[in-house]
């Protein structure tokens, strides 16, 4: 009876409420001891003294100033600043009420700096930056703007970091319409169309759990300057030589129930359009499962150089896609994203690859020409309720692929062919549901998916004799891959608040079941009948899972803690149909996380994580016989199912202070690792490379330091970032039979600099160095130190024509040309009506015709070499719509 009491007291407190607190105001006038009304002054109400801003506001002209908090703590601390007069603060009580404040004349200068109005406003966790105040007449689209913003980072590929991590989410008026997509935002939206950008710090995108769970990540919202927004960029171009052609018209509208983006793109003249639908977005649901396409045989491709696509991609594309979302009802939204993408590209480059074995050296040379065909179609349909008693988000997505590939390789003494099939087919369902029942969240998470590829690998003549032909050779291998795969992830739980704590378990089982079937055959189509390159693999993952999050956030905000508790029953079932062979695996795991974050004051934070986390074989490194993943790369994984320990450990610090527009993230972080499994690379004088998994315990560590700092000068209109990063990492691996320990070191130093000093000049400046050394436990391999530095100068004889000129330099110490000079001139006059620009660009104007490039790996070095687009003129029209 005693038990059954002290149960029920404890379910009794299990479903303790939350009690809200209401929003208050703040009102009052600002005077001087002369009664003078004094407008400008700058006002920060915060929790205390150290903690960060709650909210933020500027006296106007009448010294007035009225500013709405909403926070829990009995008492605020509030502070005015204005230039000449001494700072006023004062603790007051957390309720709506009038003031009228007096400020003394400072016998001494300020050194606190004000925030201006027009530049950067904060209020909470919300940073909002003054389009207007960033944009220089050189600026078309939003991403210009958001590339100069103190604290933001546009990586290349287009995904956008704040304080060096990666946002959630990227809102366009508090909507989400391109679900990770927002590459075509940035790339269209007119900034005239944007009146401020706002940092969402510490975002939880779910309502319903915005006081429950914490989130460490940041998101961006666009706010429109008008409540009905028609936008968007058109262009159409031409040049030569050959005959060059660029079309783009994207459209956009934007209302309070209404969104959307359509875009269609061609050209050929390098513009990488794919990159307009790249997804950064991740699973909803947080499961593991995905249906991400694997390609498991590959043509020998060329390394792209690592700059704009403009300067080396031979291309022909078409791009369509279509976004909407609209507003059911009040709070229901129904968002479709659809995308096909139809691509050719040409490659052509060479390649020089030195192997480091602990026995000896093998050089290959490689001349590369490949012709890659791509047909792309993608797309979402995601209904999504977001309110503050529930949550629901269903997503159906479906991907395919019907992509070609040619490639021609000539070596001394032979050429080779190679001819890829590489078909794909996906298709999931994601569904998360949350909903208020009593004091508590019930909530439930499902992910199920589908995907099918059959690959189709040719290769004249032969390859491997020794191996697959008795040392005869032969004028023909085909490689046949087919795969599928389904899963289903399901679970339930409850969230729900104790006090300061939150607690969510939540009970689930997950289903994976893989099917792989690949055969080799020979010239005339003789198939190898020796089961020893026949794989019929089926690979069955299940578990069942109970996993408790537990989180806590002090009363004045300034701690924040999370544990992750997760117990999980895996079960691997691994078989052949050939062998009649069986490997199974059961484990119970725990796989526990820890997070802290502690705000030093109103600027600094502090961090730290620990995670322990246990890996398994996945069934691209288990197949029991022998597969050719490309020309002269054969493996096979003929050993017990991968098992890989790791513990993770990271620190960090940030500071942020708005008022100086100055930003720091520096960060450290300890990985070490322990694996059942080496993986032996028998490498082959002539370059071939056998891959097999060999049973041995074996430790791999890993240390990351990384810092970065951003900087806005508003006098001199300049946006300052600088970045470093150092890696050093150990490992052991198998090379020719014999167990290495490869070391690597890694430095990175990197900036950039973006000024409208003048009025008839705007500067753009980037520069990276970076060093990359490995080697064995008792040698060192050559070093290799690369650099790049890129100047654009941008001319204003009149307000409305710009002459500029890009200047870039690519260098390293490997190879004895590696020194790469580019020149780009062009011209733009700027119609008023009707609105566009005229733009002449002389691309590559010393006709450089190859980029040297050179990197290195574990056990060996390429020196590559790519063919560049030659020189050409293109004059384009750019609307805004």
């Amino acid at each position: 009876m005693i038990y059954t009491k002290q149960v029920y007291f404890f379910l009794i407190m299990l479903f303790f409420g939350l009690v809200g607190h209401s929003q208050i105001e703040i009102s009052g006038h600002i005077l001087s001891d002369k009664q003078e009304k004094l407008g400008g002054a700058t006002v920060i109400i915060s929790k205390d003294s150290i903690s960060s801003i709650l909210a933020y506001g500027i006296s106007d002209v009448n010294g007035t100033f009225k500013i709405a908090v909403k926070n829990e703590s009995d008492l605020l601390f509030l502070k005015i600043s204005y230039l000449g007069y001494n700072t006023f603060e004062k603790t007051i009580q957390n309720k709506t009420q009038t003031l009228e404040v007096k400020l003394s004349p400072s016998s001494e200068s300020l050194k606190e700096v004000l925030v201006k109005s027009e530049i950067l406003q904060q209020r909470g966790d919300t940073l909002s930056f003054s389009v207007a105040a960033f944009k220089n007449k050189n600026d078309r689209v939003i991403g210009d703007v958001l590339k100069k913003l103190p604290g933001i980072d546009i990586r290349p590929d287009g995904q956008i970091y704040y304080q060096n991590e990666p946002i959630q989410k990227y809102y366009i008026e508090g909507l989400d319409l391109l679900e990770g997509r927002y590459n075509l935002a940035n790339n269209n939206l007119s900034v005239e169309a944007v009146s401020k950008v706002e940092i969402l710090e510490n975002h939880q995108p779910i309502k319903v759990l915005d006081s429950l769970e914490f989130s460490e990540r940041a998101s961006i919202n666009i706010k429109l300057k008008n409540d009905v927004t028609f936008s968007g960029t058109a262009t159409i171009g031409m040049g030569a030589t050959p005959l060059l052609w660029e079309t783009k018209v994207t459209p956009m509208v934007f209302a309070k129930n209404r969104q959307a983006i359509v875009s269609y793109q061609s050209n050929n003249t390098g513009n990488d359009a794919s990159g307009e639908i790249r997804n950064f977005s991740t699973s909803s649901t947080g499961s593991d499962f995905d249906i991400e396409k694997s390609d498991w045989l590959t043509i020998q491709n060329v390394s792209e150089p690592p700059f704009s696509a403009q300067r080396w991609l031979d291309n022909n594309v078409h791009l369509g896609s279509i976004n909407s979302l609209q507003r059911i009802n009040e709070n229901l939204d129904l968002k479709v994203n659809i995308s096909y993408l139809n691509d050719y590209q040409q490659q052509d480059g060479s390649t020089q690859t030195r192997y480091f074995t602990p026995t000896d050296t093998i050089d290959l040379k490689e001349q590369t020409g490949n012709d890659i065909f791509i047909s792309r179609l993608e797309g979402e349909v995601t209904l999504e309720n977001n309110v503050d008693k529930n949550y629901l988000k269903n997503q159906l997505e479906f991907n395919g692929y019907w992509n070609t590939q040619r490639g021609l390789i000539d070596r001394p003494n032979t050429q080779i062919s190679q001819q890829l099939n590489n078909p794909f087919f996906g298709i999931r369902n994601e569904l998360r549901l949350l909903r208020t029942l009593g004091k508590q969240l019930i909530s439930f998470n499902s992910n199920t998916g589908f995907t099918q590829s059959n690959q189709d690998l040719r290769v004249q003549p032969g390859q491997f004799e020794a191996v697959l032909n008795n040392n005869v050779p032969y004028t023909e291998l085909q490689q046949l891959v087919s795969t599928s795969k389904i899963y289903t992830d399901n679970s339930a739980g409850f969230t729900k608040a104790l006090g300061k704590f939150t607690i969510s378990p939540k009970f689930g089982f997950s289903i994976q079941n893989q099917q792989l079937d690949t055969d080799i055959f020979l010239e005339n189509g003789e198939e190898i009948s020796n089961t020893d390159f026949k794989n019929r693999t089926q690979f069955v993952q299940s578990s069942v899972y109970f996993k408790n999050f537990i989180s806590y956030k002090s009363k004045d905000e300034t701690w924040n803690l999370s544990l992750n508790i997760p117990f999980e029953f895996k079960s691997f079932q691994l078989e052949d149909k050939n062998f009649e062979e069986t490997r199974a695996l059961n484990r119970l795991v725990f796989e526990p996380y820890f997070y802290a974050r502690k705000k030093l004051s109103a600027f600094w934070e502090v961090n730290a994580s620990a995670e322990l986390s246990y890996n398994f074989g996945e069934l691209e490194q288990l197949y029991f016989r022998y597969l050719l993943n490309s020309y002269r790369n054969l493996s096979r994984y003929d050993a017990p199912i991968s098992e890989e320990m790791r513990q993770n450990y990271s620190g960090g610090l940030n500071y942020r202070n708005p008022l100086k527009q100055l930003f720091l993230a520096a960060s450290y972080s300890y990985s070490f690792s322990e694996n059942n499994l080496v993986y032996s690379s028998t490498i082959g004088a002539n370059g071939t490379t056998i891959l097999d998994a060999v049973a041995q315990e074996n430790s791999y560590d890993t240390h990351n330091f990384s810092a970065n700092t951003s900087k806005y000068f508003r006098k001199l209109k300049t946006t300052f970032k600088l970045n470093t990063s150092y890696k050093l990492s150990k490992r052991q691996q198998l090379l020719n039979t014999v167990l290495a320990e490869v070391n690597t070191q890694n430095f990175n130093i990197g900036g950039t600099i973006e000024a409208d000093i003048l009025s008839w000049l705007i500067t753009s400046y980037s520069g990276n160095f970076s060093t990359y050394r490995s080697g064995f436990e008792n040698s060192d391999f050559q070093q290799i130190e690369n650099q790049q530095h890129s100047l654009d100068l941008y001319f204003y004889p009149k307000d409305n024509q710009y002459l500029s000129s890009s200047i870039e330099y690519y260098g390293n110490t490997l190879s004895e040309n590696g020194d790469n000079y580019f020149l780009n001139l062009g011209y733009q006059l700027t119609f008023k009506k009707p609105k566009m620009d005229l733009n002449i660009s002389w691309r590559n104007i010393l006709n450089t015709e190859s980029f040297i490039n050179a990197y290195t790996n574990q056990y060996y070095y390429v020196q590559s070499s790519y063919r560049l687009r030659p020189a050409q003129v293109i004059a384009t029209l750019k609307f805004s719509l």
